[in-house]
């Protein structure tokens, strides 16, 4: 059994470009198959001083290659600037590759 606290504790790497994305802040749940959705990773901030809001990357877990000791790898497109994507919350599926 792995608790949300040690996931939070590694870092995810994107093994397609060996970069840190950074670490977990939440998960998503199917709470009636009772399954986890996908990760989520804090992203850039929007905005300027008090008033700026961070952006978040939703990985879905099928893109989760291995959970390992200290580290978590997934395999997610590379780009350079999520800003281009006008989306708060960019998830990261099929349909953005």
């Amino acid at each position: 059994m792995v608790k949300l606290s040690d996931l939070k504790a590694k870092d995810v790497v994107n093994i397609l470009d060996g970069k840190k994305l950074g670490h977990i802040c939440d998960i998503e749940l199917d709470l009636d198959i009772g399954k986890v959705i996908a990760i989520i990773i804090p992203g850039r901030w929007r905005g300027f001083s008090i008033f700026g809001k961070r952006e978040e990357i939703v990985i879905p877990w099928k893109k989760i290659i291995r959970i390992g000791r200290d580290v978590i790898l997934v395999e997610v497109p590379v780009f350079k600037d999520f800003d281009d994507h006008k989306r708060k919350d960019f998830y990261l599926d099929d349909d953005n590759f």
